[in-house]
C-alpha cells in the first residue's frame, strides 16, 4: 500500500484577476521507506507539492492520501494534529529556535504534539542525539555550532516524533559539498533504521544522485518518474 497517493491533483492560485495554475493533473504514488526527490526549475511546482503533502495547503481539486488519511478533508485543527504525529520537516535555513539548546530543539516537538512522560522524552532525544552524532554538543545553542551540525539537529528534530514521513525543502542548499554528503548519508542511514520515507524538493545534484526515485516537474506538470537503476517511466 502506498504511503502517499495523489490522483489528478490541481492547484490554482488567484492573483488579482489572474489564475495561476501551479499544479496540473499530478498523479503519483510513493511507497513506505522511500528516498524520493521532486526536481525542476524555480516555479515548476516543487514547493507547492510539498506543501500539499505536508498538509500546509490543500489542492484545488483531486485526491490526496497520506499514510492512509484523506488529507484534503481535514480541517485546520485536524491538519495540525496529523502533521504533528505523521510528518517531520527539514528546512533549508534549519529553523532552529535560537534560545533553545541542541537538546531542547530536538525535544521541542514532543512537548508540542504529544503527552510523553519526561523519562521517555529524555530517552528518545538521547537516542537521536547519538544517531546524528551530536551528544557532545547537546548543551550548546544554535549560534555555537556549524551549519552542518545545525542540519543534523534539524534531522533529529524531524524524526523525534517517529513520523512516517519527512519532507525536506532544499536541506543541503546552505552546506558545503563534504558536509552535504555527510547529512545525505545520515538521512539514508536513518531511513534504513527507522523505515521513514524522505521526500525532497531540491535543485541539488548531490541529493538527486542519491535518491531511489526522481520525479521531474515542469510548469506545474509531472513530466517523468525515474526509478534509479530501474529505467525511466512516464508519470
Amino acid at each position: 500500500m502506498s504511503l502517499i497517493s495523489a490522483e489528478n491533483i490541481h492547484k490554482d492560485y488567484q492573483i488579482g484577476d489572474i489564475c495561476v495554475k501551479a499544479l496540473k493533473n499530478i498523479n503519483f504514488g510513493i511507497e513506505p521507506s522511500s528516498f524520493v526527490s521532486f526536481v525542476g526549475p524555480s516555479g515548476s511546482g516543487k514547493t507547492t507539492l510539498l506543501n500539499l503533502i505536508g498538509c500546509l495547503d490543500k489542492p484545488t481539486s483531486g485526491k490526496l492520501k497520506v499514510a492512509g488519511t484523506d488529507v484534503i478533508n481535514l480541517n485546520r485543527k485536524q491538519s495540525a494534529l496529523f502533521r504533528g504525529k505523521t510528518i517531520g520537516f527539514i528546512f533549508q535555513d534549519f529553523n532552529l529556535i535560537p534560545v533553545l539548546t541542541v537538546y531542547e530543539n530536538i525535544e521541542y516537538p514532543l512537548l508540542m504534539v504529544e503527552v510523553i512522560p519526561p523519562n521517555d522524552r529524555k530517552k528518545r532525544v538521547n537516542e537521536l542525539l547519538e544517531a546524528v552524532g551530536m551528544v557532545d554538543q547537546k548543551d550548546k545553542y544554535p549560534d555555537q555550532i556549524s551549519g552542518g551540525q545545525k542540519q543534523r539537529v534539524a534531522v533529529a528534530r524531524a524524526l523525534v516524533t517517529n513520523p512516517r514521513l519527512v519532507l525536506a525543502d532544499e536541506p543541503t542548499a546552505n552546506l558545503d559539498r563534504k558536509t552535504a554528503y555527510i547529512v545525505i548519508n545520515l538521512m539514508k542511514r536513518l531511513r534504513d533504521e527507522f523505515k521513514t520515507t524522505f521526500i525532497f524538493s531540491t535543485h541539488d545534484q548531490k541529493i538527486v544522485g542519491e535518491v531511489d526515485v526522481l520525479y521531474t516537474l515542469e510548469d506545474g506538470e509531472l513530466k517523468s518518474a525515474e526509478v534509479k537503476g530501474g529505467g525511466k517511466k512516464n508519470a
